[in-house]
């Protein structure tokens, strides 16, 4: 990567990266809207021996935006 960059297509952003102290992985926070460019970045590195688990996330203040409405009803009973 030093060499090459991080074989980011147009529209997929790098935000930040987190490597275990063993160097066994790195974990890459990235942003895009498109899942499409995760897609052709994957396969960017294909056949460098890199594998790739990928997993989408939400902000934790949008998720408390989304269920903000539901902590403040009362489940109904059965």
């Amino acid at each position: 990567m030093r060499d090459e960059g991080h074989g980011l297509p147009e529209g997929l952003k790098y935000v930040a990266s987190w490597i275990e102290p063993s160097f066994a992985r790195c974990f890459q926070r990235m942003e895009c809207g498109d899942l499409r460019l995760l897609q052709a970045w994957v396969l960017h590195w294909r056949g460098t021996g890199a594998t790739f688990e990928i997993v989408p996330v939400v902000e934790s203040a949008q998720t408390r935006e989304l269920v903000a409405p539901y902590l403040d009803k009362v489940p109904t009973q059965r």
